[in-house]
């Protein structure tokens, strides 16, 4: 069984930065994909950043392209997700996601096998 640990979310104002982690625990397993979502009250979960583990490739979605930088600890099986320039709409529940296998869509959270607990990110106006 894998465990996702996240931490890191909290309140900021308008231009803050906060870094997100989320560190995969538990047996063995192999990792195609690790990912971030996040979902805001009224809003469906979407997607926001991932990394393909095997290449390092890292995925943004556009609402958060260059503002948001995701890396990993590949030996630590953890990624981080450094939030800079930090908008009032980015307010919501984020939520790193591990995809144990190959998929075709490494921004359709369907694919995702296991999620962390969930952290609050607030940005006040």
């Amino acid at each position: 069984q894998v465990q996702l640990v996240e931490s890191g979310g909290g309140l900021v104002q308008t231009g803050g930065s906060l870094r997100l982690s989320c560190a995969a625990s538990g047996r063995t397993f192999s990792i195609y994909a690790m990912g971030w979502f996040r979902q805001a009250p009224g809003k469906e979960r979407e997607f926001v950043a991932a990394i393909n583990w095997s290449g390092g490739i890292n995925y943004y979605a556009d609402s958060v392209k260059g503002r948001f930088i995701n890396s990993r600890d590949a030996d630590k099986n953890t990624v981080y997700l450094q939030m800079n320039s930090l908008k009032p709409e980015d307010t919501a529940v984020y939520y790193c996601a591990l995809d144990r296998s190959y998929s075709s869509n490494i921004r359709n959270s369907r694919n995702y096998d296991y999620w962390g607990q969930g952290t609050q990110v607030t940005v006040s106006s």
